[in-house]
């Protein structure tokens, strides 16, 4: 993986998700920012991504050209990643795609997938925490069931 980063001054926000989704299109695996202070105390923006070195071309092509940065730093970095595992978690309104990431062979994290989620709610017009708390709540019968 690399590390980019660059600091932007004088750039509209609105710029800033444009340039987000040109990034994740361009193959970032994340795309992050903070605020920062630059010369003369001016407010300005740290723009953050991580990507593999294949995509670094394309990536620093983007920013020079859609940002008003002068100057592009990147590195390499260690990452380590949770293995990754997809299950549907049945709710009452359809199934729920749940994102689990295993450690040594257990789960450690678990996430429901926020798009189908959210398609719940709007398609229910239920508020997106009760979608949530539906799928937590059958992710724990299941542990429970699994226990026994």
């Amino acid at each position: 993986m690399v590390k980019m980063e660059v600091n932007l001054d004088d750039i509209p926000g609105e710029w800033l998700g444009y340039v987000m989704d040109l990034l994740f299109e361009a193959g970032a695996n994340d795309v992050f920012y903070s605020p920062i202070y630059m010369k003369k105390n001016r407010p300005g923006v740290l723009l953050q991504l991580l990507c593999s070195q294949k995509y670094v071309s394309k990536i620093k092509e983007i920013l020079f050209m859609e940002t008003t940065t002068l100057g592009v730093r990147y590195y390499p970095l260690t990452v380590h990643r949770l293995e990754r595992m997809f299950r549907k978690v049945p709710t009452e309104w359809g199934p729920v795609t749940v994102k689990e990431g295993m450690y040594n062979g257990q789960v450690v994290q678990s996430a429901p997938e926020f798009e189908e989620c959210k398609s719940i709610a709007r398609l229910h017009n239920i508020p997106l925490k009760m979608v949530y708390e539906m799928v937590w709540k059958a992710l724990g019968s299941e542990e429970t069931k699994s226990k026994e």
